[in-house]
């Protein structure tokens, strides 16, 4: 089986969880998804780990969902299309409750559920050419699986800003907006990164991961049923006549009928 997710351990406890499909811009197949939400479970269980990096191979944090995965949900039973999102929405909650700091390391595009995942870190570094976008909407779907972290993690007023119009915006603004907490230029990533990570190894691990949960049961609540009502909106996208519209005109290379021009 390819390897799309390897873990990098070192001596510290310091866990580097790599998307490592940098041939497919670590877009999210899957297989990667089902990779990812194991090497989560395997992490959150080992008392070994103190902090966890999340990070990508090439020159893409995560370009959003695999254009094969796209093409199978064209055709897919709605019960088959929610298992699917299902999926992608349990490894979120996993990377979003694992009990170790993660500290997001982005570079180049963080697109759709690439921008999930940074949503997720609990602080993210990032580089000057970092682009980001929620695109959802100029396919015909939503940013639902991933919408409870996006919120969590702007808030709903800035999050508005960008959750609906499907708009690119660069480093600078994803700073303003909370989803990055600093720029660095490429060749000070690690070291900022490393910033990052050097105050943990100093915590206590235990009252480190109480102090993440307690964060998180103050914070807007992201339980079973907020998941499962993500998933049903994302369904119901699917089973509309937008979707199918969205998506074949971007496997066809044309604007669909709504887009003005």
């Amino acid at each position: 089986m390819e390897r799309l997710v390897t873990v990098e351990r070192d001596a510290r406890g310091v866990a580097t969880l790599w998307m490592d499909r940098a041939d497919k811009h670590n877009a999210l197949s899957g297989e990667m998804i089902a990779q990812m939400r194991a090497a989560v479970d395997d992490l959150s269980a080992d008392d070994t780990v103190r902090v966890v990096v999340l990070a990508a191979r090439g020159r893409t944090f995560c370009a959003g969902g695999d254009l094969a995965w796209m093409r199978a949900q064209m055709v897919a039973t709605p019960r088959e299309r929610g298992e699917e999102a299902g999926k992608l929405a349990w490894m979120l909650q996993a990377l979003n409750t694992l009990p170790k700091p993660l500290i997001g390391r982005v570079q180049g595009n963080a697109f759709g559920g690439g921008l999930g995942m940074a949503s997720v870190c609990d602080v993210c570094i990032g580089t000057p050419e970092v682009q980001m976008a929620l695109t959802e909407t100029r396919l015909g779907l939503i940013p639902a699986t991933i919408g409870p972290y996006v919120c969590a993690r702007m808030g709903e007023a800035r999050a508005r800003r960008v959750f609906m119009s499907g708009r690119r915006f660069g480093a600078d603004e994803a700073v303003e907006l909370g989803l990055l907490a600093r720029v660095v230029e490429a060749d000070q990533l690690d070291t900022a990164i490393e910033a990052e990570v050097a105050p943990y190894l100093s915590c206590a691990p235990d009252a480190v991961a109480r102090a993440k949960a307690l964060l998180r049961r103050l914070g807007p609540v992201i339980d079973e049923a907020t998941i499962s009502h993500t998933i049903d909106e994302l369904v119901a996208c699917w089973e509309g006549d937008e979707a199918p519209e969205g998506i074949g005109a971007f496997f066809d290379k044309r604007k669909p009928g709504w887009a003005a021009g």
